[in-house]
């Protein structure tokens, strides 16, 4: 992140129609993003999943497939073609928004064809743990890539290459993580499950020196053919951090400035969170899942959640430098694995909280910027038809307000359980600073001191009407309506927007 006031955009959602569009979309929307406030845009796993043109891209088949092969039934991915991947990250970049790319390493679906081999049942609760003797199993552990042809790389992939599965097709209804032989389990991994090396499908041994020096290849071509800004790493808690460290060197190599990179180690245990973060000597940022949490509680029961416990225990707290603060993503939003939702009114006070502070690097879901509308089933069995509205409007405010007002010295105003404020002073180039008020309670108001003395305030949202003046020394009582957020802006900077 090169600017201090940086926002990131998630450029999609776990929902997007699988037309081959958001490419092109992407495209056309550049300079809007750029006029919006957004310096980087982090996208979608762009390679071919298992799953061909409907796969997100979490069922990784072919990290060489950016949507230029006839494989998995599609040339193109759920977002389009290699050609219109490369158009829009020319186009995003050149109105001024790094772009970001995410990276899977850590698991393959899809394999072309079966292989029988030797592998051990562990128990999928504890896989510290057999549950059976060694047996011969048969899984789809190869992967030829017969639509690619060996073009950029020959590499093959084979049960050697990978450690573990979830199914054996000779013993289909037995529930068991089968151990490879001759394998083992990464230790400096997430505890969960007594070891958390396998998340699912086929799990890469990075142990092996193949597949790291395979990865690492495939790293330097992805960023020299698509000449992305950073990276979003997939479930690193599956993976020993300090690989990320030795693929970031390689791919890193001779790039100025660095590439950035951000971990998802979606875990709600700081400890855990700041063991990786340490292991990884801080150069790859982690999301904040605790405040994300936070975010959920305080939506979810108002009356119940201390607001100024809000940011207790958080990563942004801790390492404001170092932590990805985020609302919603495409694994919490509704009919996710992870679901847990930020209840819609709390939405733009959540937003507030990220984007009009100090501290952590704030990325933006593009469900709550756009909208979503979709269906699904849920956990209950049932179909689900589902409303994201959009909080663009306000958002967009934020974005402004952050850019050109959001500096100087911040002043906490925690005062009262369910209405907190804060003021940011400015500074020299950008006078008369902020000062922000959320209330998940009734109507309130906080006293808080600018640095700008005898001075007009307005709230930009129009949650609350006419202006505030402060005293001479810069006081004032600034209210927020019931359940609310209150951006209050000098009058001159909001009639001169």
């Amino acid at each position: 992140m090169n600017d201090v006031n940086g926002v990131m955009l998630q450029a999609f959602h776990w929902h997007l129609p699988d037309d081959g569009s958001l490419w092109r979309r992407l495209e056309e929307r550049a300079e809007e993003l750029a006029a919006a406030g957004f310096t980087a845009v982090w996208l979608p796993p762009a390679y071919k999943g298992a799953g061909g043109a409907s796969d997100v891209g979490y069922g990784v088949y072919d990290l060489y497939d950016l949507g230029e092969f006839d494989q998995k039934g599609s040339v193109r991915t759920k977002y389009g073609t290699k050609d219109e991947y490369l158009r829009a990250i020319e186009a995003v970049q050149a109105a001024g928004i790094q772009v970001y790319a995410d990276v899977v390493l850590g698991h393959r679906l899809g394999g072309d064809d079966p292989e029988e081999f030797t592998a051990t049942p562990m128990d999928p609760q504890d896989r510290t743990k057999p549950i059976g003797e060694p047996r011969q199993i048969r899984a789809w552990t190869s992967f030829r890539f017969p639509g690619r042809g060996g073009k950029y790389s020959g590499f093959e992939w084979h049960w050697w290459h990978f450690n573990a599965v979830d199914r054996d097709d000779n013993d289909p209804d037995f529930e068991a993580v089968y151990l490879f032989e001759g394998k083992r389990f990464i230790q400096d991994v997430d505890p969960e499950f007594g070891n958390y090396d396998y998340l699912l499908g086929c799990n890469v041994d990075v142990q092996s020196d193949e597949v790291r020096e395979e990865l690492f290849r495939w790293g330097r071509w992805y960023v020299e053919t698509t000449g992305i800004d950073g990276v979003r790493f997939d479930a690193v808690k599956h993976v020993y951090p300090t690989f990320f460290i030795e693929w970031l060197e390689h791919v890193r190599s001779g790039r100025e400035p660095e590439l950035f990179a951000v971990g998802e180690y979606w875990k709600y245990d700081r400890d855990d969170l700041l063991r990786f973060r340490d292991r990884t000597e801080g150069k790859v940022t982690l999301f904040d899942t605790i405040l994300h949490d936070n975010l959920v509680a305080a939506s979810r029961d108002p009356a119940g959640f201390d607001l100024r416990t809000v940011f207790d225990g958080t990563l942004v707290q801790e390492d404001p430098t170092g932590a990805v603060t985020l609302v919603t993503n495409h694994d919490t939003q509704p009919l996710q694995t992870n679901e847990a939702v930020v209840e819609p009114w709390f939405v733009p006070l959540a937003y507030a909280l990220i984007l009009l502070r100090e501290g952590g690097y704030p990325v933006v879901f593009l469900a709550d910027y756009d909208g979503a509308e979709y269906s699904g089933t849920g956990d209950d069995g049932q179909e689900h038809h589902i409303v994201m509205p959009s909080h663009r409007w306000l958002i967009d405010r934020f974005l402004r307000v952050r850019h050109d007002l959001a500096y100087g010295e911040q002043r906490d105003y925690f005062e009262e359980p369910q209405c907190i404020g804060w003021v940011r002073t400015g500074d020299e180039e950008r006078p008369g600073g902020v000062a922000v008020v959320v209330s998940t309670g009734e109507a309130g108001a906080r006293r808080m001191q600018t640095a700008s003395p005898n001075s007009e305030y307005v709230d930009v949202t129009e949650h609350v009407e006419g202006t505030v003046t402060t005293d001479d020394e810069g006081w004032a009582e600034f209210p927020c309506g019931a359940g609310s957020v209150s951006v209050w802006v000098p009058v001159g900077y909001a009639r001169g927007g």
